[in-house]
């Protein structure tokens, strides 16, 4: 199974004043590292989807794809920008690993698991979902739905990530949530000091 793996970091984060939330630190090390490290063995390659000033992530060395539709269209514009990259510089790469830039536990099986469930259900797009929640923006996406994907966006204006999904056969894949969510992401500051707690944790099980 060939997938290519986008962090998707093109929000404002309003909720965190503006601030860069994959450049926060947690655990002694910047979010985005995290994701990355993560993501990185179950992908051939990364990209960063990403708006602003891209020298902000340029320590992480990704390729940085910006939204094409203005406006901080939310994380379909994102996941459009991933496969539109794919689909030019590795067309042999049939699908997209989709997941957030703040979320520094994903699961170490993620691409393998969607993969697999994905096939088995004949479904197009495979979700992951934890307890009673579905995380439509860690999916995996094949980049053949990029030009239905575009006209959702530019022509209908659609904007939830769930309402896209709807339109097309797709497979929930469940993670237990305890005793950490792995889908976690940090949204606000709170936030952080939960990401703390859970990185020493997991740091103290390596030790």
């Amino acid at each position: 199974m060939r997938c290519f793996g986008l962090i998707l970091a093109g929000g404002q984060a309003l909720r965190m004043g503006g601030v860069a939330k994959p450049l926060i630190a947690v655990g002694g090390a910047p979010i985005l590292e995290h994701v990355v490290r993560r993501l990185a063995p179950q992908c051939v390659r990364l990209a960063l989807n990403a708006n602003g000033d891209p020298e902000r992530y340029a320590a992480f060395h990704l390729p940085i794809v910006p939204d094409e539709v203005e406006g901080f269209a939310g994380p379909l514009a994102g996941v459009l920008a991933g496969l539109d990259h794919v689909a030019a510089h590795f067309p042999d790469v049939p699908l997209v690993l989709s997941v957030p830039a703040d979320t520094p536990f994903i699961p170490q099986d993620l691409a393998q698991r969607l993969a697999s469930a994905r096939a088995e259900a004949k479904a197009e797009i495979a979700v992951a979902k934890s307890g009673d929640r579905v995380h439509h923006a860690v999916a995996l996406w094949p980049v053949a739905l990029r030009e239905e994907l575009r006209h959702a966006l530019v022509k209908e204006d659609l904007r939830k990530v769930s309402g896209f999904i709807e339109r097309h056969a797709s497979t929930l894949v469940e993670w237990p949530d305890a005793p950490y969510d792995p889908f976690f992401n940090v949204n606000r500051p709170e936030d952080v000091d939960l990401a703390e707690r859970i990185a020493a944790s997991l740091e103290a099980q390596r030790s």
